[in-house]
């Protein structure tokens, strides 16, 4: 089968494209299947015009046009379609209906029966009201505009594919046949060994004695005066526990803000910020952790979500608590994989790293668990069979 994947983005600074679609395409390539992924790269504009072959996978960014006003957005989408249609695609898999991806699906989807592709949304976030409109910073223009890409774009779809049982109820309640919608889930990266080789590197790497608690992170998941509430009892029971905080936050200064309310409470100078990490080090950062903490609000952005950084901690075989929310709930089975807590209750998350932390038996159960469940439960190489059936429309 013949499959184009069009992205609302380039392949960074955002992980839509690099951390769900590649590895899915991969996995489709490896199928034997042809697939190219199209990009308009608008955040990193100097990729414009680049190809390369990754993983069996052709990644092509198409050329920018010139950058007017209006003149900008309909040209990257109609240079979009033609590039698509150039292929001969069976498929074509719209990554987010939303923004180029969901423009370039109106042209396609205009085209005649005979001569049209399937084409297939795939959504990872709730975009509209109450998801990414509430948070992005967008103008009431584009948040309307957004909200009505969203709806139209899951429901003229042949199929769509989605990342979290909270997306697939939000797309059924749009009017969306159940048989049209395929739930995929977000698989595991080859980013992090497995526990056996983070303990060997803890060890080859001599890292300090005291407790280390992980936080991988973009900061926008959460409330950092309610992280730093949790992390005041952690502290208080444990001084010398220290915060190793891998990420930065995603709308800026989130890190800083966090030392310094860290510091107002007395405990700043145990945070070490590692900021973004490449992902063939990521093992060696995570080596350093004895456990990880995944703070997550109760909300419909994070009902929506798959969280691609969760897999990782829990692939890497790295003890976890996270708050019960949405898909968390999925991907840890509590006090077999990881240990969940309710929502918002700071006492109980904080007892949990507690517990972690002065329970060895218990973190050394936990951690291998881990890794070997979601390696095999969420391994693209069986996630992408159900992507098969909605490009055949089974």
């Amino acid at each position: 089968m013949r499959i184009v994947m069009v992205g609302p983005f380039g392949m960074r600074p955002r992980g839509t494209m690099a951390v769900r679609a590649l590895p899915m395409a991969q996995a489709l390539a490896a199928r034997g299947h042809d697939v190219t992924m199209l990009l308009p790269p608008w955040q990193t504009p100097e990729d414009g015009g680049q190809v390369w072959v990754e993983g069996g996978v052709t990644v092509e960014n198409i050329p920018l046009p010139p950058p007017l006003p209006g003149v900008f957005h309909v040209g990257t989408a109609l240079r979009l379609a033609r590039r698509a249609m150039a292929c001969s695609p069976d498929v074509v898999h719209l990554f987010k209906p939303k923004a180029y991806s969901g423009l370039t699906h109106n042209l396609l989807a205009s085209l005649p029966g005979a001569h049209r592709p399937r084409l297939v949304v795939d959504s990872d976030d709730w975009e509209g009201p109450g998801g990414w409109n509430a948070i992005g910073g967008y103008s009431p223009l584009q948040r309307r505009f957004f909200a009505w890409q969203e709806r139209w774009g899951l429901t003229h779809a042949d199929a769509v594919t989605v990342a979290s049982r909270t997306l697939e109820s939000l797309t059924w309640a749009l009017g969306v046949p159940p048989a049209r919608v395929f739930y995929v889930p977000n698989g595991v990266r080859d980013v992090s060994r497995s526990r056996a080789g983070v303990r060997a590197g803890r060890a080859s790497d001599q890292v300090s004695d005291r407790p280390c608690v992980l936080l991988y992170t973009r900061f926008f998941e959460f409330s950092i005066e309610r992280l730093v509430g949790v992390l005041q009892r952690v502290w208080e029971a444990c001084p010398r526990t220290r915060l190793l905080v891998v990420g930065k936050g995603l709308f800026g200064g989130e890190e800083e803000t966090l030392i310094r309310m860290a510091s107002a409470a007395g405990w700043g100078e145990a945070i070490e910020v590692a900021g973004w990490v490449e992902p063939e080090r990521l093992a060696n950062v995570f080596a350093q952790a004895d456990v990880a903490i995944y703070p997550f609000d109760d909300t419909l952005v994070n009902r929506a979500k798959c969280a691609v950084k969760l897999l990782d901690l829990l692939a890497a075989g790295i003890p976890v608590v996270a708050e019960a929310v949405g898909q968390n709930r999925e991907m840890i089975r509590h006090g077999e994989t990881g240990w969940l807590v309710p929502p918002g209750d700071e006492v109980a998350f904080a007892d949990g790293v507690l517990r972690l932390l002065g329970e060895r038996p218990l973190r050394e159960r936990l951690g291998p668990a881990a890794s070997q469940d979601v390696r095999r439960r969420f391994a693209w190489q069986h996630l992408v069979t159900t992507v098969e059936r909605a490009y055949e429309g089974e």
